[in-house]
């Protein structure tokens, strides 16, 4: 495995900074450099194994912004933190903010597009040599929702990102660098989330490092819906949160995503304690 990929004998943690304004779930907290900083080093303190520093929310129906507006967003924040130590990826689907992020520090190259968004992204990550995260997605975050059309959602995802990997690779990408994420949430509906989180291993049966990024997405509100039927808010969906991070560590999943990583630490923590029978 590659180095720039954390294997802390546990399942790892990557812990969310969103420098945006309008992320499904802390947008506008973090665009201020002071205030990302200090979450960062925050979740750095308590345990994360990598800091994610996105620039552009894929939360569905999100518009797009510019490359501009994008890299002015996550370089500062990505030239400070990596100064300080902190192991980054780069939460974007673009090619030329994933080069100039890797250029100012970031480590690892988290792309919700598998490649699909920008043909260049295989180039950058090949020739940097960088970890590359390839998420299964099917179209930008306006359109996703009316293209959640599958005959069997694991299947499907199991080969389409299956596909991902063999570009990569046929494009110089080596394959200790190749990370593999379902997607949940991404052109899929809450069925197609919980089936594809029931039958993990068929993911990780493929070889690679799997991450699982559940963390407070809209399966989850809609599955702890109140007595309205009104889907439970994001703030509300921490605890199941968790109960996500502690399933997946304990179905093989190389690393979980979330927005706060204390309780996720702890529970993987107590998954590799457990499955090893000792401390």
């Amino acid at each position: 495995m590659s180095s720039d990929l954390p294997a802390p004998g546990r399942c790892v943690v990557v812990g969310v900074l969103n420098v945006t304004p309008d992320s499904f779930s802390d947008g506008g907290r973090y665009v201020d450099m002071a205030a990302a900083l200090a979450h960062a080093h925050e979740m750095w303190a308590r345990g994360a194994d990598i800091i994610d520093v996105g620039g552009e929310s894929t939360r569905p129906g999100a518009a797009r912004v510019d490359p501009e507006t994008e890299i002015a967003r996550v370089l500062p924040v990505i030239r400070a933190l990596s100064a300080d130590g902190l192991r980054l990826s780069v939460d974007t689907t673009r090619a030329v903010v994933a080069e100039a992020a890797l250029d100012a520090g970031a480590r690892i190259i988290n792309d919700v597009s598998g490649g699909l968004a920008d043909p260049g992204m295989a180039k950058v990550a090949a020739g940097a040599g960088a970890p590359w995260v390839l998420m299964h997605w099917r179209g930008h975050s306006k359109d996703m929702n009316s293209l959640a059309n599958y005959q069997d959602v694991v299947a499907e995802v199991r080969a389409e990102l299956s596909a991902r990997v063999d570009a990569a690779l046929s494009a110089g990408v080596a394959a200790e660098h190749i990370v593999i994420d379902p997607g949940l949430g991404f052109a899929k509906r809450a069925e197609h989330d919980w089936a594809l989180l029931h039958h993990l291993d068929s993911l990780v049966e493929l070889g690679f490092p799997v991450l699982v990024g559940a963390s407070r997405k809209r399966f989850l509100g809609r599955l702890l819906s109140g007595a309205d039927d009104a889907p439970r808010p994001p703030s509300g969906r921490e605890d199941a949160t968790v109960a996500i991070s502690t399933l997946a560590a304990a179905a093989g999943a190389w690393g979980v995503r979330v927005h706060s990583v204390g309780a996720s630490l702890d529970a993987v923590a107590v998954v590799a304690a457990w499955q090893r029978g000792h401390e």
